[in-house]
């Protein structure tokens, strides 16, 4: 009977840690189901105007470089998915997130009411600063000296929703990237040029005379774009940045880009 009695309870125990594993350890199924839904499974696709440095732009091998492409990546990583960069128009980036074509946008922007309506942001990751470019020979000395002159801008921006407001959609010219409004300034076809401080400092060093304005035209905060309906997507990658906030990653990829004055 004794036998018995230890044989019972040691077959007892060991059901008890098998299910005890099972349950821990979840099968197969139960961990894809986990997964979080992206438009390709195991690619996180991030929509993007690599035309913006040093945020995201083509590297000397063809690929995507940038504080936005790295931190994609890191994003990526934490999530076991592989980072496809998507370059498109400016214009597109929201729509392609919205639309569910695309998982992510990232491309320096700016979070504002109206791109609110269309997706939701992820908590800020970096602070921009919209900046004013002019020839050094110009009489432009402050953002009050935009009044009446033609201004330059990035088709889509947020420099360019505020220069309209302020002094009128005649006085401002769209262009498709900050690279070609720097050349229409050049070309003296607009006084100025009003675009993001980071790749507007870029534009000065490669172009000889140009000049950045000392006082700012506005500040604001950057954050990823994510499809209103894909909650698990948000929640996961929301979480990811966080950890790459907390863990100094974050900062550590953006002082490599941009350096300290």
């Amino acid at each position: 009977m004794k036998k018995i009695i230890k044989l019972t309870a040691a077959l007892a125990m060991a059901l008890a840690l098998v299910f005890a594993f099972t349950a821990c350890g979840g099968s197969d199924e139960e961990k894809e189901a986990a997964a979080v839904k992206t438009v390709t499974e195991g690619e996180l696709h991030m929509a993007t105007n690599a035309a913006f440095p040093p945020y995201e732009m083509t590297s000397d091998d063809g690929g995507f470089e940038g504080i936005d492409v790295e931190i994609a990546e890191a994003i990526a990583k934490k999530l076991d998915l592989k980072l496809v960069v998507d370059d498109m128009d400016f214009t597109s980036v929201i729509t392609s997130v919205q639309s569910g074509k695309e998982d992510i946008a990232m491309a320096g922007l700016t979070v504002n009411e109206e791109r609110k309506k269309n997706v939701d942001f992820t908590e800020t990751y970096a602070k921009g600063v919209q900046s004013i470019i002019v020839t050094e020979d110009s009489d432009i000395k402050k953002p009050a000296d935009l009044k009446g002159k033609k201004i330059g801008c990035q088709d889509g921006t947020t420099g360019y929703i505020y220069c309209s407001e302020d002094f009128g959609d005649k006085n401002v010219t769209s262009y498709n990237n900050g690279a070609t409004a720097v050349q229409a300034l050049i070309g003296g076809k607009v006084d100025a040029v009003v675009i993001d401080n980071n790749p507007a400092k870029e534009f000065v060093k490669s172009n000889k005379g140009l000049k950045l304005l000392d006082t700012a035209y506005a500040e604001e905060d950057y954050a990823i774009g994510i499809n209103k309906d894909s909650k698990d997507l948000y929640e996961a990658v929301n979480g990811a940045l966080k950890e790459l906030k907390e863990d100094g990653t974050v900062d550590k990829i953006v002082d490599k880009y941009i350096k300290a004055e």
